[in-house]
Protein backbone atom coordinates (compact mmCIF):
# COMPACT_ATOMS: atom_id res chain seq x y z
CA UNK A 1 0.00 0.00 0.00
CA UNK A 2 1.11 3.85 -0.85
CA UNK A 3 0.04 6.97 -0.06
CA UNK A 4 -0.80 9.09 -2.75
CA UNK A 5 1.71 11.98 -2.10
CA UNK A 6 4.84 12.04 -3.98
CA UNK A 7 7.20 10.97 -3.49
CA UNK A 8 5.19 8.17 -1.95
CA UNK A 9 5.48 6.07 1.22
CA UNK A 10 4.91 2.32 1.25
CA UNK A 11 2.54 0.36 4.06
CA UNK A 12 4.07 -2.98 4.13
CA UNK A 13 3.10 -5.90 6.32
CA UNK A 14 5.77 -6.67 8.64
CA UNK A 15 6.83 -9.40 8.59
CA UNK A 16 10.59 -10.44 8.66
CA UNK A 17 12.73 -11.38 11.04
CA UNK A 18 15.32 -8.53 9.87
CA UNK A 19 12.57 -6.10 9.74
CA UNK A 20 11.20 -7.02 13.60
CA UNK A 21 14.73 -6.35 14.77
CA UNK A 22 15.20 -2.98 13.14
CA UNK A 23 11.97 -2.24 14.75
CA UNK A 24 12.42 -3.77 18.19
CA UNK A 25 15.93 -1.62 18.16
CA UNK A 26 14.73 1.37 16.73
CA UNK A 27 11.73 1.42 19.33
CA UNK A 28 13.91 0.16 22.31
CA UNK A 29 16.23 3.39 21.58
CA UNK A 30 13.71 6.17 21.17
CA UNK A 31 11.78 8.38 22.90
CA UNK A 32 9.06 7.82 25.16
CA UNK A 33 10.04 4.13 24.81
CA UNK A 34 13.54 5.22 26.86
CA UNK A 35 11.65 7.42 29.58
CA UNK A 36 8.92 4.64 29.66
CA UNK A 37 11.54 1.69 30.29
CA UNK A 38 10.35 -0.43 27.08
CA UNK A 39 13.80 -2.10 26.65
CA UNK A 40 14.55 -4.22 23.28
CA UNK A 41 12.64 -7.85 24.24
CA UNK A 42 9.45 -5.82 25.36
CA UNK A 43 9.35 -3.88 22.02
CA UNK A 44 10.22 -7.37 20.29
CA UNK A 45 6.92 -9.15 21.96
CA UNK A 46 4.56 -5.79 21.10
CA UNK A 47 5.83 -6.11 17.45
CA UNK A 48 5.20 -9.82 17.29
CA UNK A 49 1.34 -9.89 18.16
CA UNK A 50 -0.15 -11.01 15.42
CA UNK A 51 -3.60 -9.73 16.35
CA UNK A 52 -2.37 -6.29 15.65
CA UNK A 53 -1.87 -4.66 12.01
CA UNK A 54 1.17 -3.73 11.91
CA UNK A 55 3.17 -1.74 8.94
CA UNK A 56 6.50 -1.24 8.24
CA UNK A 57 6.99 2.72 6.15
CA UNK A 58 9.70 2.82 3.63
CA UNK A 59 10.22 6.29 1.41
CA UNK A 60 11.87 5.78 -1.55
CA UNK A 61 12.86 2.38 -0.53
CA UNK A 62 13.92 3.22 2.35
CA UNK A 63 13.03 2.08 5.68
CA UNK A 64 11.65 5.40 7.85
CA UNK A 65 9.46 3.32 10.78
CA UNK A 66 7.04 1.69 11.68
CA UNK A 67 3.19 1.29 12.46
CA UNK A 68 0.70 -0.88 14.70
CA UNK A 69 -2.91 -0.32 14.96
CA UNK A 70 -4.99 -2.19 17.18
CA UNK A 71 -9.02 -2.99 15.28
CA UNK A 72 -10.05 -5.07 18.05
CA UNK A 73 -11.51 -4.57 21.48
CA UNK A 74 -13.25 -1.36 22.69
CA UNK A 75 -10.80 0.96 21.27
CA UNK A 76 -11.29 -0.23 18.07
CA UNK A 77 -9.13 1.79 15.42
CA UNK A 78 -6.56 2.17 18.44
CA UNK A 79 -2.62 3.44 17.21
CA UNK A 80 -0.82 1.63 19.31
CA UNK A 81 2.45 3.00 18.55
CA UNK A 82 4.18 5.02 15.65
CA UNK A 83 7.66 5.17 15.27
CA UNK A 84 9.70 7.17 12.75
CA UNK A 85 13.90 6.70 12.70
CA UNK A 86 15.25 9.89 13.47
CA UNK A 87 16.50 10.74 10.00
CA UNK A 88 12.85 10.67 9.45
CA UNK A 89 12.02 12.92 11.67
CA UNK A 90 10.86 16.59 11.44
CA UNK A 91 10.32 16.29 7.63
CA UNK A 92 6.71 16.09 7.69
CA UNK A 93 6.73 11.77 6.95
CA UNK A 94 5.46 11.01 10.29
CA UNK A 95 2.43 13.24 9.78
CA UNK A 96 1.94 11.47 6.54
CA UNK A 97 1.86 8.03 8.55
CA UNK A 98 -0.83 9.32 11.28
CA UNK A 99 -2.85 10.59 7.90
CA UNK A 100 -2.54 7.51 6.11
CA UNK A 101 -3.13 5.65 9.69
CA UNK A 102 -6.54 7.78 10.29
CA UNK A 103 -7.36 7.04 6.66
CA UNK A 104 -6.97 2.98 7.41
CA UNK A 105 -9.04 3.61 10.64
CA UNK A 106 -12.13 5.61 9.10
CA UNK A 107 -12.42 2.90 6.72
CA UNK A 108 -13.75 0.72 9.65
CA UNK A 109 -14.41 3.24 12.65
CA UNK A 110 -16.18 5.98 13.35
CA UNK A 111 -13.04 7.07 16.05
CA UNK A 112 -9.21 6.97 16.22
CA UNK A 113 -7.61 6.30 19.49
CA UNK A 114 -4.30 6.92 20.87
CA UNK A 115 -2.14 7.75 24.21
CA UNK A 116 0.87 9.89 24.13
CA UNK A 117 2.77 10.27 27.13
CA UNK A 118 2.35 13.63 28.97
CA UNK A 119 6.02 14.20 29.02
CA UNK A 120 6.37 13.64 25.31
CA UNK A 121 5.37 17.54 24.16
CA UNK A 122 6.56 17.38 20.75
CA UNK A 123 4.20 14.65 19.89
CA UNK A 124 1.49 16.09 21.61
CA UNK A 125 1.62 19.24 19.59
CA UNK A 126 1.52 17.16 16.26
CA UNK A 127 -1.13 15.42 17.60
CA UNK A 128 -3.46 18.52 18.48
CA UNK A 129 -2.26 19.77 14.93
CA UNK A 130 -3.92 17.15 13.60
CA UNK A 131 -7.28 17.32 15.21
CA UNK A 132 -6.94 14.89 17.86
CA UNK A 133 -8.64 15.81 21.48
CA UNK A 134 -7.62 14.55 25.05
CA UNK A 135 -10.32 12.76 26.31
CA UNK A 136 -9.13 11.37 29.39
CA UNK A 137 -5.73 11.18 31.70
CA UNK A 138 -4.40 7.69 32.29
CA UNK A 139 -2.22 8.69 35.77
CA UNK A 140 0.89 6.87 36.32
CA UNK A 141 -0.37 4.39 33.62
CA UNK A 142 2.81 2.62 32.31
CA UNK A 143 5.62 4.49 35.07
CA UNK A 144 5.16 6.69 38.12
CA UNK A 145 5.38 10.14 37.49
CA UNK A 146 4.40 10.13 33.91
CA UNK A 147 0.29 10.20 32.53
CA UNK A 148 -0.25 8.57 29.35
CA UNK A 149 -3.03 10.84 27.89
CA UNK A 150 -5.88 9.51 25.88
CA UNK A 151 -6.65 10.92 22.44
CA UNK A 152 -9.67 10.87 20.16
CA UNK A 153 -10.21 12.19 17.03
CA UNK A 154 -13.90 11.29 16.10
CA UNK A 155 -16.17 11.49 12.76
CA UNK A 156 -19.07 10.57 14.76
CA UNK A 157 -20.53 8.07 17.66
CA UNK A 158 -20.40 3.77 17.32
CA UNK A 159 -23.75 3.91 16.18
Amino acid sequence: MTDSVSPRLEYLPLASAADLDWCARLMSGSEPWLTLGRGYDASLVVLNNPAKERYLVRHDGTTVGFLILDMTGPFRGYIQTICMAPEARGRGLGSRVMQWAEARIFRDSPNVFMCVSSFNEDARRLYARLGFEVVGTLRDYVVAGYDELLLRKTRGPLT
